[in-house]
């Protein structure tokens, strides 16, 4: 196919601060994964599909399959969505009092 680019489970990604490779990154409305460290104004991957483990509000109580939103302001998963970006759903069940969680990134 003439006007493939690629298959879109990791995409460039250019940050104007550094980042730090595993942290989550915003872009818009969706939420990536820094894949390695990435320098200020430098480009480098953001997976943006995948099932990745990341830090998760405590006191939730997450289904699998239910929708999970990404706190920036505290660097976590959450079912809250208030304020929040929507990060993609839980690839299994965390329970409360369990601080990570598995995430379907943008799904």
């Amino acid at each position: 196919m003439k006007n493939f680019v690629q298959v879109g489970d990791v995409i460039d990604y250019t940050p104007a601060a550094a980042v730090a490779g595993g942290s989550v990154a915003v872009i818009g409305v969706r939420v990536g994964v820094v894949v390695a460290d990435i320098a200020a104004n430098a480009t480098g991957a953001l997976r943006v599909k995948g099932v990745v483990e990341l830090a998760k509000l405590g006191t939730d109580t997450v289904a699998q399959g239910a929708l999970l939103y990404w706190d920036a302001a505290n660097s976590r998963l959450t079912t809250t969505a208030g304020g929040n970006t929507l990060a993609g759903y839980a690839a299994r069940a965390a329970a409360a009092g369990v601080t990570t969680a598995w995430l379907h990134l943008n799904a």
